[in-house]
This record gives C-alpha cells, structure tokens and sequence, in this order.
C-alpha cells in the first residue's frame, strides 16, 4: 500500500470522508478525545462527522451531560465522552501534573492552597451548581484565594486533572464548570491494562493508519504503559508497512475507504485544531513539510483552518463574509477552486 494513501485511510477513519456518525456523542466516542481550546472549532470538527451535521446537536450533548471538556492528555483542553473522562485521567492525568508542579511552585499554589481551592469550589458548585470561568475565578478571589497571574488556570486546571471539575452544560455558547461527581452520574470503570489497551485500541481504530510514535505522542503516555496497551490492542488491529515504518489501524479501514473513496478525494474546509492535524506526530504524509509554517505560522502551536483536496493540504481559509477566505499553497485546480464555496455554504447551513 503507497504512502500516498495514508492520508484517504485517515479521512476514512477519522469519519471525515463518509460513514457518519448518528450523534455527536457517538462522534466524540469514536474519537474518544478531540483538541478543544478553539470551541467554534470543536465544535465544528465534531458536527462534520455526524449524519445531521448540526452544531445545535453537539452542544445539546454537552446540555445532556454526554460530553464534557477537560485537560485530558497533553496539558491541553479536549472534548471526551462524559462516561470515559475519569478512566482516561487516571492513565494521563499523573504526567500532566507532575509535568506543571515547577509552574504552580512559581505561583506559590503549594498543597494547602490548592486545596482551600478544591473546598471552595465544590462548596460552591455543590448540588447542582453551574459556574463559568469568570465566575469561578470570582468565587475564588472572593475566598482569598488570587487568580491573578495565571494562578486561575493552573487552580482550574489542577482541579479537572485531579478528576474534581470539568466543563459541562453550556449557557450562551460557553461550558460551564461542573462537579465531576455530580455531572458525570455513569463513569466507566476500567483496570489499568484494560483501560490502557482500550485507549490504544480505539487510537488507531479512529486514526489509523497511525504508528506507534504517533500514539505515544498523542497521549504523552510513558514508553512501558504504550508497550502494555499495545499488547492488548494489536490482535484487534491490522499492520501495514509505510517507508520502512509499521502503521497500525482496524482491519475494517480499508473497505470504509473503498466505500467512500470517492468522497474521500474531494474536497474538506476542516477546522484548525481537527485531528486530521493534531493527532498524529508526523502530518507529512498530509501536510508537504515546506508548507508546514503556513498551517502553524512562526510554529506557535496555533493551528489555521485547512483546505484539505485528495487527501492533502491544499491550503488555509477563514470565514468570508459569504464565501471562505482562502490562502492556497500554489495554484489550485479548477475543480478545486469550483468546489469549496459549495462545502463552504453547506457549513453554513449546518451552522
């Protein structure tokens, strides 16, 4: 199988190119995490790959308690199914918090502060309670507790890793901080091996072909704990050899491709934080090296929207007033050129 169809087995996979998701939900699920610090964004990567395509579906599922955000793997915010949140903590979360220990010493967040913190935050979101960002850093101010500094968004951070809070229900297009014990009334309770093959398993089953530097970046998990998931995943999943490299996906890839091929080399506006990008370590194989800067201008971690044409990275785009603004990387075919103000009025309507 040539290199140059890793990227169509992806879009495949990733449910982008066909075989839609019935609800946001099971899109989330079938993910199991997705970036989440651009929430129009998030948003929008998870309503592209379910049947209705509607943005009011996803955040019904926040409402309904059946999706939630927190900082999950990598020190970054990510949208997961509510039931999966505190099993995958308990295998990510360890590294994200000793990983910022320097930081919250340098804002003086030493234990006792980080737990006057906690008290005060379930003791105000206790029964029920609702609270966004700004009006949690206010309850906390006013408990003597600062915020300035970033001191806030470490408390808030700490206290989602530790499995304590997590972004719920929405009030104006925003999620509100929540109780995990309140809002998530069905978690999954997994060993730790089933709970790492699982993780694993479900890694490449959405984003293969995909290979294993790929999947230990993704999850920043140690080298021993990918060895252990891999060992329970790999008879679940199918091997392929790319430029001398193994990828590893679900045996069924292939046909999904083949069932939507078609579809798969046309023609996607993707969000700028999608997993097309942000899952897998080397995007080579999708995204020409020499145009990497254009996708993450001066390398800040910040990603543009892509114009994504058979598989590759064709160019950037940002909302227009009736058609998208787009930044093509070299001259774009005509059939290319023709087709995104369609996709771009169909996101629209899904809107």
């Amino acid at each position: 199988m040539g290199g140059m169809d890793i990227p169509l087995l992806r879009l495949a996979a990733l449910r982008i190119a066909g075989h839609h998701l019935p609800s946001a939900v099971e899109t989330v699920r079938w993910l199991t995490a997705l970036q989440a610090q651009d929430p129009n964004g998030a948003v929008a990567s998870v309503a592209l790959r379910t049947e209705s395509g509607s943005r009011a579906g996803v955040e019904r599922a926040f409402d309904a308690g059946q999706i939630v955000k927190s900082w999950p793997m990598r020190g970054t915010l990510h949208l997961v199914a509510a039931e999966d949140l505190p099993w995958i903590l308990s295998l990510t979360a360890p590294r994200i918090i000793a990983s910022a220990a320097k930081r919250r010493a340098e804002l003086g967040l030493d234990a006792a502060t980080l737990a006057r913190a906690e008290e005060t935050a379930v003791g105000a979101l206790s029964g029920g309670g609702k609270l966004s960002r700004a009006e949690l850093m206010a309850v906390w101010d006013e408990a003597g507790i600062g915020t300035t500094g970033q001191r806030g968004y470490h408390m808030l951070g700490y206290l989602a890793e530790t499995g304590t809070l997590c972004f719920g229900p929405t009030r104006g297009g925003e999620q509100l901080v929540v109780l995990v014990d309140e809002w998530i009334t069905e978690p999954r309770r997994l060993e730790r091996d089933e709970a790492l093959g699982e993780l694993a398993f479900r890694y490449f089953r959405s984003h293969g072909p995909a290979t294993v530097k790929d999947f230990t970046r993704w999850t920043n998990l140690t080298a021993a704990d990918v060895r252990a998931g891999l060992a329970i995943a790999r008879p679940r999943l199918a091997s392929i050899e790319v430029g001398g490299v193994e990828h590893l996906m679900a045996p069924e890839t292939p046909d999904v491709l083949a069932s939507c091929r078609r579809r798969a080399k046309g023609v996607f506006l993707l969000p700028g934080f999608d997993e097309f990008m942000l899952g897998y370590l080397d995007r080579t194989t999708a995204l020409p090296a020499e145009y990497a800067t254009r996708v993450v201008p001066g390398g800040n971690g910040v990603f543009q929207p892509t114009v994504i044409s058979a598989g590759r990275v064709v160019g950037t785009w940002k909302r227009g007033r009736d058609e998208p603004v787009v930044s093509p990387f070299t001259t774009l075919p005509d059939a290319v050129a023709k087709a995104i103000p369609k996709v771009y009025a169909t996101l629209a309507l899904r809107a």
